[in-house]
């Protein structure tokens, strides 16, 4: 575990480590609620999935393993959302589960209309929303959206393109979408722009207000695909990986998008190879 200190630009080592049994998971959903780091699910490489839950605590800078999931699952979402977290999806699954951290339990919610694969989905206020990848049919054009009052899911609007692993923020009612695959569709559900399936590294927002979409900035240098992103500050953190360069799939680069400016900048290269890493915003204590 690094953390990254803005004022020396530099990666410093954080004194843990990961649990054992966390290691060489993969497919796992993860989600900060009230500062607390929670990983959950997944897929060992040598096993089945599993329903396991870790938090981390950054005040005490330890690892708790809380209640388990109702169903084991991988390739999810997992959301925090008004003080609970939800667990969205999965491997061919369409089920829904809500964490209560006060009970240290989690419970089904109404299951989403479709299973879906490769979707995108975030809170966006108070409530979720689910875009893009396919059901087991075809492709889906459809903003979902999910209410956690009434428990209920509605198709919110059409989407203007089939979108698919993109990673999703938000910021007051604007959706940003980082990454993945972009298809922008005409009537009769023709590509116009087919370069979109190229490796790139798009931002891109949708605003739940208007409906307006809009292509914002993208970097052709920079690998769209299996990449780890946060919002802190007054910026979304990318942890991504050269294309330009013949380097490893492990070789990783660290740049911001600074949603005010609508400009990248670059931060010095990551210290460390790896594949499945996480990025995520903590507040910690300065003893750490």
């Amino acid at each position: 575990m690094l953390r990254y200190g803005e004022v020396e630009q530099r990666w410093k080592p954080l004194a843990n480590n990961l649990p054992p049994d966390m290691i060489n998971v993969r497919g796992y959903g993860s989600a900060v609620l009230d500062n607390y780091l929670f990983i959950v699910g997944g897929y060992r490489m040598t096993s089945q999935e599993i329903s396991a839950v870790h938090c981390y605590n950054p005040c005490r800078n330890e690892w708790n393993q809380v209640a388990p999931l109702n169903q084991k699952r991988s390739n999810f979402k997992l959301l925090a959302v008004q003080g609970k977290m939800y667990a969205v999806g999965g491997q061919s699954l369409g089920t829904v589960e809500c964490y209560s951290p006060e009970q240290d339990w989690w419970t089904c919610v109404s299951s989403m209309p479709n299973p879906l694969a490769e979707f995108s989905a975030c809170e966006c206020q108070g409530m979720i929303y689910v875009m893009g990848g396919y059901t087991a049919r075809d492709r889906n054009t459809s903003v979902l959206r999910y209410c956690p009052t009434s428990d209920n899911w509605t198709v919110f609007r059409s989407c203007p393109a089939h979108i698919r692993k993109q990673q999703m923020l938000s910021v007051e009612d604007t959706i940003y979408l980082v990454g993945g695959y972009t298809h922008e569709l005409e009537v009769g559900q023709r590509q116009r722009r087919p370069s979109q399936t190229e490796d790139v590294l798009t931002v891109q927002s949708y605003n739940v207000s208007t409906g307006e979409w809009i292509q914002l900035k993208e970097n052709t240098s920079k690998s769209g695909l299996n990449l780890t992103c946060t919002l802190h500050n007054d910026g979304i953190y990318i942890m991504s990986r050269d294309v330009s360069l013949p380097t490893s799939l492990e070789h990783r680069v660290f740049l911001k998008y600074n949603i005010f400016s609508d400009a990248w900048e670059a931060f010095r290269r990551f210290p460390a190879l790896g594949q499945n890493m996480l990025l995520c915003s903590l507040y910690l204590p300065n003893v750490l």
